[in-house]
């Protein structure tokens, strides 16, 4: 008998597929395997491409036909039991005939939550939970943040210099990083599906925070909504963040006029008179956005990080010195003793060109 991770594995790979299509669904992969006397293998496989398209089990059952009677079923994630936006893929496991089903993780959406493991058990179908869990969390976790957490997951992303300075004293930024770390930026946008940035950072750089890859068109990338944190409606209408091609979203303190077609909420202020970060995450969580990535100034970045927001960390360091009189990476006032620091894990270093990326996660 084969070692059932490696089908998992080859379930997962499949799901990594729809990293920057799938927003706001999970991304899942599933593969159909039979033994017809000679050793297992695989006779049917798909991937979640997009949302209102047929999940993953729908494509394995496709390319599986009749083979499918009988054979064991590697899905990702729970199937779904309910009608959405397609039928219920575990009606369709159970029409075709499978076996056995083993998931990955369960699904904690309300509409399945155990419903769809429930149904196929009805049917007389095996089902197994667990296999590869950690590796699959980590795939979907925007997606399990929203739900379970009711708000999204969050990277900072910070670009620097080796001393730790993000732009000259004029403002000037452009380019502290190479090509391959801007290429890798614009690729960790399309995967989050949303880019989140302050009215400091719109001000001083009018950026655009759109993905500009050429491979971005011809594999079905979607552009990320974009966020504007804006407590005082400072942002102008002509800035290029509201420029058309995704949702826009302007969360402001005050009640002001949005541009055109970009959505504008009015939220709470925290005890310092800003806007409120949970409140922020909160709301967008409930408009269907699994991962935020964000990148914006010293001001925000150490709020984010103060209010313990921050899920994961990627720094892009720069094999050069600005000097003193250039602007810090991240603003974090109150902090007078060593033991009241920012306390953070490395959980990857790599090369990008010259420069190199540093991953890192706070610690509990």
């Amino acid at each position: 008998m084969s070692d059932p991770a490696i089908w998992m594995r080859r379930a997962l790979a499949l799901a990594a597929n729809g990293r920057a299509t799938t927003h706001p669904n999970p991304r899942v992969g599933c593969v159909i395997v039979r033994d017809d006397g000679e050793g297992p293998r695989i006779v049917g496989e798909g991937w979640h491409q997009r949302a209102g398209e047929p999940h993953a089990e729908v494509f394995a059952l496709r390319a599986a036909g009749a083979r499918a009677r009988g054979a064991d079923v590697y899905v990702t994630l729970e199937p779904c039991a309910h009608h959405g936006r397609t039928p219920p893929c575990a009606d369709a496991l159970i029409a075709a005939g499978v076996r056995r089903v083993f998931a990955a993780i369960g699904d904690p959406f309300p509409q399945v939550a155990g419903q769809g493991f429930a149904k196929l058990r009805a049917a007389g179908i095996e089902c197994t939970a667990g296999l590869l869990e950690a590796e699959a969390r980590a795939l979907c976790r925007g997606f399990l943040s929203r739900i379970e957490r009711r708000r999204p997951w969050l990277t900072l992303k910070l670009a620097m210099s080796l001393d730790g300075r993000t732009a000259m004293a004029t403002g000037e930024s452009r380019w502290i990083t190479g090509d391959a770390a801007r290429e890798d930026v614009h690729r960790l946008r399309a995967e989050a599906g949303a880019v989140l940035t302050s009215s400091d950072t719109v001000l001083a750089d009018d950026p655009e925070l759109t993905v500009r890859l050429p491979r971005a068109a011809d594999e079905g990338w979607r552009q990320p909504d974009r966020i504007v944190l804006d407590t005082s409606a400072r942002v102008p209408a002509t800035a290029k963040v509201w420029n058309p091609g995704a949702r826009r979203f302007w969360l402001t303190a005050v009640a002001a006029t949005a541009p055109a077609e970009v959505e504008s909420t009015v939220l709470l202020r925290d005890l310092s008179g800003h806007l409120s970060l949970p409140a922020a995450l909160r709301y967008l969580a409930a408009r269907d956005i699994n991962e935020v990535f964000a990148e914006c100034g010293p001001r925000l970045a150490g709020a984010l990080l103060r209010e313990r927001l921050v899920d994961e960390l990627l720094v892009y360091a720069a094999p050069k010195l600005l000097g003193d009189d250039a602007r810090g990476l991240v603003r974090l006032p109150g902090l007078e003793r060593l033991a009241d620091h920012v306390a953070l894990e490395f959980t990857g270093v790599e090369f990008l060109g010259t420069d190199l990326k540093i991953t890192a996660r706070p610690r509990a």
